[in-house]
């Protein structure tokens, strides 16, 4: 698929970094362990990439509202980019672990706010070792370059607007949350269970293979086929950062009216008055 490119891709590109401008980004994370990417990174990573931490670099201060990972301030986020060598005509690839969500989330925010270039490597890490590639302790010194913001606006939604959709039958809201999460039987982060009502549920590991890999186009297309093309898409999750797997799955199935509620479900649940439903929504 488009967003999509290959170990051996990425190898060959890498052996003559001079023909092309390309920047790899290490987004590795753990949830439950913050520092957890970071050691990893340091304890090897693919030669030349730059590590982008989920709570540092891809996500803005945290406040009463606004979720747990809240959208980079775009100025911020900007610099960081062009402090890792990124500018607007840069070939950027992603990679994790594995086919995680925080490399998407990366994609996503390098879309947001507008560049063009990015591209996910499938299979991660994991894959790029399968090959025999090399990997590096070595941290890189990057070229700076200037990147500038162009915010595509009309792919997020805030919860004013939520609460606005919520009951519009032309609307559809899906959470990306495990369904263990989203009907409120466990709830390991946050201190209310359950989803918002009329979500329904679209587990964002559904969209790989059982062996962690990108589905197809047509495989995609059949596991959102209940959900109407030609409608408006709206993916939560708990704080912005499982839903981009989703976003992007819609998009290579075809949908294109997809946007992102980036405080997603921590932020719903900061308004005390907001109901929380645990039941499958239809």
């Amino acid at each position: 698929m488009s967003f999509l490119v290959t170990a051996e891709w990425l190898f060959d590109r890498l052996q003559e970094p001079a023909e092309e401008d390309i920047v790899v980004l290490d987004t590795r994370f753990e949830l439950m362990d913050p520092e957890a990417g970071k050691r990893a990174y340091f304890q090897g990573h693919i030669p030349g990439a730059v590590h982008f931490d989920l709570n540092q670099d891809l996500s803005g201060e945290k406040d009463e509202h606004g979720g747990s990972h809240p959208l980079p301030n775009p100025a911020i986020f900007a610099d960081k980019l062009g402090d890792a060598g990124i500018g607007s005509k840069t070939t950027v690839v992603i990679y994790d672990q594995g086919n995680d969500m925080f490399a998407a989330r990366c994609w996503w925010l390098l879309t947001y706010y507008g560049h063009e270039r990015s591209f996910l490597l499938d299979g991660g890490l994991e894959s790029w070792k399968k090959h025999g590639y090399p990997v590096s302790r070595e941290i890189p010194v990057s070229k700076p370059k200037s990147f500038s913001p162009d915010i595509q606006s009309q792919q997020v939604v805030d919860i004013d607007y939520i609460k606005q959709k919520i009951d519009d039958s032309t609307s559809h809201l899906i959470d990306s949350r495990s369904p263990q999460r989203y009907l409120g039987k466990t709830e390991p982060l946050y201190h209310k269970a359950g989803h918002i009502p009329g979500a329904n549920n679209y587990f964002w590991k559904q969209v790989l293979t059982d062996d962690g890999k990108w589905k197809s186009e047509e495989e995609l297309k059949k596991h959102f086929a209940e959900l109407p093309a030609d409608e408006e898409i709206i993916v939560s999750c708990g704080s912005g950062v499982s839903a981009c797997p989703n976003i992007l799955a819609l998009q290579a199935a075809g949908y294109q009216n997809v946007k992102l509620y980036p405080g997603s479900f921590s932020d719903w649940i900061s308004y005390p008055e907001n109901e929380v439903s645990t039941e499958v929504d239809e």
